[in-house]
């Protein structure tokens, strides 16, 4: 029986340049597995803690001293058992304790290792080796704002959403779009040097309004050049732009009824297929209101509203609040829990759109879970090489998905 024999965590450096955490877990059968947490500047506030109280440095000295050894002779086929002993080691709800970065990295390196030992991809481990895969249509950032730059925009991303028959096509049909963006602010700025945010989206000083006429012009001339579907997406992260009372964009400010109609009306003009985070993320009954006024030809998703949380996405489910649900597993902690709230989500007929954070690593496990799970929409950024290693790990994906027909 396949066991882990070793594991450890350590320091590494994350696309903003700061600190996160990698697992490496060795098996008895000489497996081999390594995977990386990466970390958010938007943050939900029902998210598990990154790290204990005391920091990252002191959470891995902690992980490797005392933690792992409990968790050494573990089976490497029993990923429930694995993520469960994450549980039982932190003794908390939230991963307050060994902090839910550490956890995540080990519950996926734990997953890498199991399917290596059964000498299969990632995404077919975790799929079943007859499951008929299909390929993600990924969401790309192009104008960012928010918490992801300095003086951008008030909503935090500006997205295209390319469908292709082909992942690669699709790829690089949000890369058209981003490019395009980058000629289109050139025209309009000549004179001011454009900057990129954390995700490598393009930033300016555009109020929102502008920013949408842009991705706009800038999908509609590349779906025409390429042929092939290209979608305006938004993430307006409208918990970081709301006082409790209002929601203040640069223009203008804004009650909850009065989001709701004027979100409705972006939606309907400028033909938004994904709209994330629109409202407060405690604000299920808006949510709510929205999903029955647009949801029929409109993603709403809940990120911080739902932190891939399977208790707050019944809750969501219960009240009709959004009809689909960013995943991250980092928010949550563990595989286990990741692949519980998904299987609850697609139960109850919601969406699910697996995300990248604003800072990354090049670990590109969310590539082989969307595909292992069946997930049809991915957010990995547009550009960047820590970006660029989910998208090339998924055209990788592809080519042996076809192979193998």
């Amino acid at each position: 029986m396949p066991e882990i024999s070793n594991i450890i965590a350590r320091k590494i450096i994350d696309s903003r340049g700061n600190p996160t955490v990698e697992v490496d877990i060795k098996g008895n059968n000489g497996s081999f597995a390594r995977a990386a947490a990466p970390s958010g500047a938007s943050k939900g506030t029902f998210e598990v803690k990154d790290y204990p109280s005391d920091g990252i440095e002191s959470g891995i000295l902690k992980f490797n001293k005392e933690s792992a050894r409990k968790l050494i002779g573990i089976s490497l086929l029993d990923q429930k058992g694995f993520d469960s002993s994450l549980h039982e080691i932190d003794k908390s709800e939230d991963f307050a304790n060994l902090g839910g970065n550490i956890a995540i990295a080990s519950s996926l390196a734990f997953a890498k290792a199991s399917a290596k030992s059964n000498n299969l991809e990632l995404y077919r481990n975790l799929g079943g080796d007859n499951r008929k895969f299909i390929m993600p249509s990924p969401l790309g950032n192009v104008i960012g704002g928010g918490k992801h730059a300095i003086n951008g925009t008030t909503m935090q991303e500006f997205l295209a959403l390319s469908s292709a028959n082909r992942y690669i096509d699709s790829a690089f049909g949000n890369i058209a779009v981003h490019k395009k963006v980058s000629e289109l602010l050139k025209e309009k700025f000549p004179n001011l040097p454009l900057g990129l945010g954390d995700e490598k989206a393009w930033v300016a000083p555009l109020n929102d309004m502008q920013a949408l006429e842009i991705l706009s012009n800038a999908i509609s001339y590349c779906s025409n050049e390429i042929g092939i579907s290209i979608r305006p997406a938004v993430d307006l992260a409208a918990s970081e732009f709301f006082d409790g009372n209002s929601y203040n964009y640069k223009d203008r400010s804004l009650s909850s009824d009065e989001q709701i109609d004027f979100v409705a009306q972006l939606a309907d003009k400028f033909n938004i297929m994904i709209l994330e985070d629109p409202l407060d993320e405690g604000d299920f009954e808006g949510f709510a209101k929205l999903t029955k006024k647009i949801g029929n030809k409109t993603l709403i998703v809940g990120d911080d509203l739902f932190v891939t949380n399977k208790k707050r996405l019944e809750n969501g489910i219960n009240r009709g609040a959004a009809n689909a649900i960013l995943i991250k597993p980092n928010q949550i902690g563990t595989l286990t829990d990741m692949i519980e709230t998904v299987n609850m989500a697609f139960k109850h007929n919601y969406e699910c759109v697996i995300s990248h954070r604003s800072g990354e690593t090049e670990d590109a496990s969310i590539a082989h879970l969307a595909v292992g799970l069946g997930i049809k929409y991915i957010k990995t950024g547009t550009i960047g090489g820590e970006r660029t290693a989910k998208h090339n790990e998924l055209i990788r994906i592809e080519e042996l998905i076809n192979s193998s027909k």
